[in-house]
């Protein structure tokens, strides 16, 4: 069946129409289920500016329905995807404030160390919203929430969420896998994989610090020791030391 927002059969007057090129400013004809037009005067590829892409944000058969996707989409497709992953996290959570709030500020380090590290955004924001989303199974099944059944729980719940949001399986296949060892570094890890680690050693030491007052001498240690990417040892040091 074809999206009937694709149909010609349902178009309207206006559906067929021109704009003007950004580069060379002659007119181009666009229909209205065109994704870009190459301008026949200058040559000049761009998007339709009157299409209105709604579920092809995020839809991962979008590709089939409309064709090759513009960069400007594709961007706009990863930043949805994190927003959603978020969403159905908290879901997830539901009334478990400390989980959902640890979880967050867990996104918000590794967007910071990413900043200045690199690394595949998207897979380090999902996989920072979901990291810890197998403990709620893991305290069902094992009565615990230690971090081996975290990791044993973690994938098939992160698998489902990313599943039903549409994310692309390359993206799943990643996520999962920092979700099944995040507290077990391999020995030659992803950047991805170290930031998100960074980014969950620094929320964990924040836990700890509101309990108890950090000793400076042991957080110096464990910051010099245990940080896998110098962005995420700079970003503690300046939490905890300054």
């Amino acid at each position: 069946m074809k999206c009937p927002g694709q149909d010609s059969r349902y178009w309207k007057p206006g559906a067929i129409f021109e704009t003007e090129c950004p580069e060379c400013k002659k007119p181009v004809e666009f229909f209205k289920d065109d994704t870009m037009r190459k301008c026949g005067h200058c040559g000049h590829r761009f998007v339709n500016p009157n299409m209105d892409f709604g579920c092809a944000a995020y839809c991962k058969f979008a590709d089939q329905c409309l064709g090759e996707l513009p960069p400007e989409l594709l961007a706009q497709r990863q930043e949805l995807m994190k927003d959603r992953i978020a969403v159905e996290m908290k879901k997830y959570f539901r009334q478990d404030f400390k989980r959902i709030g640890h979880a967050t500020r867990v996104a918000r380090h590794a967007e910071a160390i990413a900043g200045r590290e690199g690394g595949d955004m998207a897979v380090i924001l999902a996989a920072a919203y979901l990291h810890d989303i197998g403990i709620p199974e893991a305290e069902k099944k094992h009565g615990s929430s230690a971090a081996r059944y975290q990791e044993e729980e973690g994938p098939r719940v992160a698998r489902q969420i990313m599943e039903d949001v549409g994310a692309a399986d390359a993206m799943i296949d990643e996520v999962c896998d920092i979700i099944g060892h995040h507290h077990h570094p391999r020995e030659n890890e992803t950047l991805n994989f170290r930031v998100l680690y960074d980014a969950d050693l620094i929320a964990n030491l924040e836990d700890s610090a509101k309990s108890k007052e950090p000793d400076k001498a042991h957080m110096e240690k464990v910051i010099s020791r245990q940080f896998l990417t110098q962005a995420g040892q700079k970003r503690a040091k300046e939490i905890f030391l300054n």
